[in-house]
């Protein structure tokens, strides 16, 4: 497990990556092989993202909606202490909560495949950010409109450290609808910053995010 982690925090695939001369792994059999894991001619661009927000704003979700591998979950259960902690009145259906990250892959062209890393959410895990957003291209900064305020770490996180970000509404259902503008109004987001309505659940609408987030990045640091 030691191996596994350590890999995917370096933004490498755990199950292609050759070692000493070794041929690639076998992938699982639920993963889609891709082009540029049978043709070493062909490598591809590895490009990392981070994917940050509040507390159950849906980060776990958008990963495994869009991730080709089963993804590296750090998952555990909610306990009563930390219901003194974690304000779960928006979602009273959470049992479990992300404790380090969580880690999937997305192939968008031959050449292009994008490492997913989704930061915990809660106050006392946010001593990893540094180490999760070393060597990120961008990120997506989830927020949910019934608690907006939880999107403000974030935002000023990656404000101060000057890394590229997209900002993805998260809508859940029964939750109140609202224009992109009207978001960027609510959180005094820069106008460069696009926003951008997205269902976490849909990997469509991810993919839609993750591109914008590209596109917009390569605006901020063409070089």
């Amino acid at each position: 497990m030691d191996s596994v982690v350590s890999d995917a925090a370096r933004g490498v695939s755990p199950r292609v990556a050759p070692r000493g001369g070794e041929p690639p792994v076998e992938p699982e059999p639920d993963e889609t092989l891709q082009p540029w894991q049978t043709d070493r001619t062909r490598a591809p661009i590895a490009t990392k993202i981070v994917v940050a927000g509040g507390f159950g704003v849906g980060k776990t979700t958008l990963v495994t909606a869009v991730s080709e591998i089963t993804p590296l979950q750090t998952e555990a259960l909610m306990t009563e202490a930390s219901e003194e902690v974690d304000d779960l009145t928006a979602t009273p259906g959470k049992l479990t909560t992300t404790v380090a990250m969580d880690f999937g892959r997305l192939t968008l062209d031959d050449d292009l495949v994008l490492y997913l890393f989704g930061t915990p959410g809660q106050q006392r895990f946010w001593f990893m950010w540094d180490d999760l957003v070393r060597g990120a291209i961008g990120a997506v900064v989830m927020a949910d409109t019934r608690r907006l305020k939880d999107s403000f770490p974030a935002l000023d996180y990656f404000e101060s450290c000057g890394l590229p970000y997209v900002v993805a509404v998260n809508h859940f259902d029964g939750s109140e609808r609202f224009e992109p503008e009207d978001v960027r109004e609510a959180l005094t987001i820069p106008a460069r910053v696009p926003v951008m309505i997205m269902d976490a659940r849909r990997r469509i609408s991810v993919i839609e995010t993750l591109l914008a987030l590209v596109g917009h990045a390569l605006d901020e640091t063409p070089e």
